[in-house]
């Protein structure tokens, strides 16, 4: 007999649902500034919800160090007390700027409106001069509403400059009317990110823990260039008079190159002014869908920004609103005329909130356009073409070494410049280059089966075509890499025997897991451009391999990856959540979707990699299913932190075992609707250390449990006999359709469960039950009645491998 260990947290003495786990998730939406240059201190604001208790913060990589300053509550829509409160103390600060800029000192004009106004408040609250005194509970009310609100703007304002004051003063008042609250962005945690001199350039993801733990990651960029940071108000142009601070100055004009910081509002334009010189050739490159990827409640589900330049004369000199499929715009543009510009940013239709971050990096920094080849074999040196701007070089050699995943990035470095990322693909198999002509069956290319072959769709109407020998019954997967390695091509490929009938083709290619997520390795991409077919050769002979970009679009930058090999079977996996949660002893629930290619349909074993301590259940993804969850559990002996935590697969296929590492990664909502489950850095488990042990807990789990419709069968939680038992619930979380839990009972050996699997909407199923334990129990009121029953959840129990058959039968 198998017995399962697993922890049963009821069977301690729980005195309050402050220990058990709160269904409440520790959620970040965006950070600003979202990223910092090397060798500076940044202060920044993280905003989302459920961050109470924030006390530190998770960066991945090295050579950045963060720390929490301080949570701060959602502040909401400002009364008119609160409105005055901020009113005098900007009022008081700026009179203090103004003395130091005239020698004078602060407070000599406090006979100007503004001054008396905020004279006038103090003097209501202090409850002097009034024709009625005012009750203690009317003064407390009022103190109490005209309160300082908490807000990242607030924080240090008395070391603010008069123009900071000015932005202040017109984010918090502006607009007047009142704002549509949202609570998932809400709460704010004030952050200072100390990044090292030579801090690895490029994305970071930065958690916050809490009270509740770990957030999800946001990203947090380390840049090169200095950064600028957005100053209101500057919708009409970047540097305007400013009414209530006449003697502030106007600002300065940016010199290039900057790293543009801001945040975009309801119906906001930013502007900034910069300088430019003849001949310059510039890169603006607009970081904002990969900052904060999707959004739930937003069409078309991310910050669709606009970049364009003016020149002095308020002439548009250049524009763009994506780069290629990308929504971050990218403009290259030669400068014809020495002088000053205005860059303008915007969202397409005029929408925005907090997590409308943006990042733009302008100068003539190195940037590449295109690459070719888009990888190479793994172990064989590869050097690849480059093109692009301010390039000193037109080769990048590629790392091929073994152990660096399928998809990697490169980028050109001179210099302490660094261009934009590139990705190519690394295979096990041998490549091919492309041979001109073949653009017909009479020329095709001749292929054996099991190579990769980096071709380019050089012009429009360009169709390249290859030949290979096949046998009868042979099964063989066809697959373009181009969209997903950055090039724009929209691939179509198609699949013909020897007379030409086509016998498969395919334009693009979507992974779903069910009818509204996308499950493509990317998770960024929303057009599935790249094409994939598997099919069965009914017969020996000549087969052909047709190419060509579906818009009849071609050039230089058409670069892609044709993988033409027999389908014996692979895979690839994704962990939801990559912020995992968990107190030693206790379990907590992990989804693993499996990510299934040519053809392969058999079970998945999963493991945590290494010995740290973990125990996962239910670590079987079965024969067709798509995903599954399961329980992982933290040993008692775990020391609390952060741990970087590896899942990995393995499965026979054919007569190889096929080991796969999993990749973390988000499941992210798209406007409304889509879910996309876009990859992170590293999964990271946040422990929680307990000062008690917990014994464990036994099932057994030989086999699945079978259970068919309309029948019931029970579960049997072997622990010790605990009173708290009786004040257990045992709900199923995400149970397939049909099954419920029937009945929970003490008994001799612990907990004992009933499952029924009701007749009708019922479909078969082959997975894991996981069971979270919920206490219910009423308090005592001040009165020593019991009052309102309360409930808490206390974690969840290992998974139960289960078998559903929706056939009804008679119990045999």
């Amino acid at each position: 007999m198998k017995h399962v260990r697993f922890i049963l947290v009821g069977v301690f003495c729980f005195a309050c649902s402050a220990w058990g786990v709160d269904r409440r998730e520790p959620h970040v939406g965006y950070v600003y500034p979202a990223g910092g240059q090397r060798g500076k201190v940044v202060r920044a604001a993280a905003g989302g919800q459920f961050l109470w208790g924030a006390k530190d913060v998770h960066v991945s990589g090295e050579g950045v160090h963060a720390k929490v300053i301080k949570h701060m509550r959602p502040v909401g829509n400002l009364n008119k007390e609160k409105r005055e409160a901020i009113t005098a103390k900007l009022k008081e600060v700026r009179d203090m700027r103004l003395a130091e800029v005239e020698g004078k000192k602060a407070g000599d004009k406090s006979g100007n409106k503004e001054g008396r106004k905020a004279a006038k408040v103090a003097k209501d609250q202090s409850g002097k001069g009034g024709e009625k005194a005012e009750s203690d509970k009317e003064k407390k009310g009022k103190a109490e509403r005209s309160k300082m609100p908490e807000h990242p703007l607030l924080y240090d304002v008395e070391d603010c400059s008069l123009r900071e004051l000015a932005h202040i003063r017109d984010v918090l008042f502006m607009p007047r009317f009142l704002k549509q609250q949202n609570r998932q962005l809400a709460e704010s945690v004030l952050i200072k990110i100390e990044i090292d001199e030579d801090a690895e350039p490029g994305p970071r993801e930065l958690r916050i823990g809490t009270g509740l733990g770990l957030t999800n990651p946001v990203i947090f960029e380390v840049g090169l260039g200095p950064d600028v940071y957005e100053q209101e108000p500057n919708d009409k142009e970047a540097m305007p008079e400013l009414k209530n601070y006449p003697k502030a100055p106007k600002g300065k004009v940016v010199e290039l190159p900057a790293v543009l910081n801001g945040q975009i509002m309801p119906g906001d334009v930013d502007r900034f002014r910069f300088r430019a010189k003849k001949g310059q050739k510039l890169v603006v490159d607009t970081h904002a869908r990969r900052l904060v990827p999707y959004l739930a409640d937003a069409v078309p589900g991310w910050f669709q920004a606009v970049v364009t330049i003016y020149d002095a004369r308020g002439n548009e000199v250049v524009f763009a609103d994506d780069y290629r499929f990308s929504p971050d715009p990218v403009l290259l543009w030669e400068v014809e005329r020495s002088g000053e510009y205005e860059l303008e940013i915007r969202d397409a239709i005029h929408r925005g909130r907090e997590d409308f971050v943006y990042r733009i990096s302008v100068g003539e920094q190195p940037f590449i356009t295109h690459m070719f080849p888009l990888g190479g074999q793994v172990g064989k040196d590869v050097t690849a073409e480059i093109s692009g701007w301010n390039l000193a070089t037109d080769e990048l050699k590629l790392d091929t070494s073994e152990g660096g995943g399928v998809l990697r990035q490169t980028c050109y470095r001179s210099e302490g410049e660094v261009s934009n990322a590139v990705p190519y693909l690394v295979s096990e198999l041998p490549s091919r280059m492309e041979k001109e002509d073949n653009g017909s069956r009479g020329k095709a290319q001749k292929l054996e089966i099991g190579v990769t072959v980096d071709g380019r769709i050089g012009k429009a109407g360009d169709v390249d075509v290859y030949r290979f020998e096949g046998r009868a019954g042979e099964r063989v997967a066809i697959e373009v890499f181009a969209r997903r390695l950055n090039s724009p091509m929209d691939a179509v490929v198609r699949l013909m025997d020897a007379s030409g009938e086509v016998i498969a083709w395919n334009d693009d290619h979507v992974v779903k897991g069910d009818e509204h997520l996308h499950k493509n390795a990317s998770g960024m991409l929303t057009h599935h451009a790249d094409p994939y077919l598997t099919a069965e050769l009914s017969k020996d002979g000549d087969y052909f391999v047709e190419v060509e970009d579906v818009q009849q679009h071609g050039g230089e930058a058409y670069a892609y990856r044709l993988r033409v090999e027999r389908a014996t079977g692979d895979f690839a996996l994704r962990v939801v959540p990559a912020s995992i949660n968990v107190r030693t002893g206790f379990a907590v629930p992990v989804w693993v979707y499996v990510l299934r290619k040519d053809g392969y349909s058999g079970p998945i074993d999963i493991s945590v990699k290494g010995d740290l301590g973990f125990e996962l259940t239910g670590g079987r993804i079965p024969a067709g299913a798509d995903r599954v969850c399961m329980s992982l559990r933290a040993g008692n002996e775990l020391k609390g932190g952060m741990i970087d935590i590896e899942f990995e697969g393995s499965a026979m296929i054919g007569e190889e075992t096929v080991v796969r590492t999993a990749v973390g990664a988000e499941d992210m909502m798209q406007a409304f609707l889509y879910r996309h489950l876009v990859p992170t850095q590293e999964i990271v488990a946040a422990v929680k250390k307990l000062k008690w042990k917990v014994p464990g807990v036994t099932i057994d789990a030989e086999q699945p449990l079978v259970i068919t419709a309309g029948q019931s069968e029970e579960i049997v939680f072997k622990t010790r006999k605990r009173r708290l038992l009786n004040e257990l619930r045992l709900d199923i979380l995400n149970p397939p359709a049909g099954v419920s839990v029937e009945k929970v009972r003490v008994v001799d050996e612990g907990l004992a469960c009933k499952v029924k699997c009701a007749e009708g909407d019922v479909q078969d199923f082959s997975g894991n039950l996981i069971f979270e334990m919920v206490r219910e129990w009423r308090p005592k009121g001040k009165d020593g009645k019991p009052g309102k029953k309360r409930e808490s959840s206390l974690g969840v129990l290992p998974a139960v491998p289960v078998e559903i058959d929706a056939k009804v039968s008679a119990r045999s």
